[in-house]
């Protein structure tokens, strides 16, 4: 089974998830990042009251409810997947500041916008450029891009038949990443590494999966509860070696 039933994924894994964070930091990501860590980088990138914000394969925005919850800015989210957007728009209803829309990008919605967020999404863009090529016409002089980067190597074709959708998995060496920014007019200005804190998270959560094993493969099979506690102990490997790196970054638009 492919885990692209995303209402049923939801449901499934609601009992799961919450375990693999430290109490109050689960919003309803579908990664590893923190509530803690999610506020930060936009704070980092200059989101408050009135920021127009545009957020990248948003699936449920979790992230990008609670960023609009917190610091009171304009929220479009967008994702290729319709059940991700349906439930997404279910959750943030009655708060009129966050729009969903459904769309594969590149390209990027209409118009510009303050900030662009790309949240533990990166990873599954193997044209980066094509990628940062929109991100910069969606953002004025000053305009910022707020995203997170797995950093490191190309994966080889023995990591590649390790990892459980591999097509999905892009890492990017930093000094590629920051001339493709460079290309288009974006320069760091800020960047923190996440990589303890999320290979912790993978650890967490893959611990959670296996403690509620027989839940998970009742509903979607057990060659998904396999897969889902495969990737997560190879990602607290990879975290953990230093074989991939999680990296936090703010890119201005000059």
């Amino acid at each position: 089974m492919q885990l692209d039933d995303r209402a049923l994924v939801e449901r499934t894994l609601r009992r799961a998830r919450p375990i693999g964070y430290p109490p109050g930091e689960f919003v309803g990501q579908e990664s590893f990042m923190r509530a803690d860590e999610i506020l930060a980088l936009a704070v980092r990138a200059g989101i408050g009251r009135g920021t127009a914000v545009l957020d990248l394969c948003c699936g449920v925005a979790g992230p990008g409810r609670l960023i609009t919850r917190a610091l009171g800015c304009t929220y479009l989210g967008v994702d290729a997947s319709p059940a991700a957007v349906t439930i997404a728009r279910e959750r943030a209803r009655g708060d009129v500041r966050c729009r969903f829309e459904v769309a594969t990008v590149p390209p990027l919605p209409d118009g510009w916008f303050d900030v662009v967020l790309l949240l533990e999404t990166m990873l599954a863009f193997p044209d980066k450029g094509a990628l940062l090529d929109a991100v910069a016409d969606a953002l004025p002089p000053g305009g910022r891009f707020a995203f997170t980067v797995e950093e490191g190597a190309p994966l080889t074709d023995t990591e590649r038949d390790r990892m459980p959708r591999a097509d999905t998995v892009w890492p990017v060496p930093l000094d590629e990443l920051v001339a493709g920014l460079d290309r288009v007019g974006l320069r760091v200005r800020w960047q923190e590494d996440h990589s303890a804190a999320h290979r912790a998270s993978a650890g967490a959560l893959a611990q959670a999966f296996v403690a509620d094993a027989r839940h998970i493969a009742t509903r979607l099979g057990r060659a998904a509860l396999d897969d889902l506690v495969a990737s997560h102990r190879l990602w607290a490997e990879w975290l953990g070696t230093g074989r991939v790196r999680k990296l936090a970054v703010v890119a201005e638009k000059t």
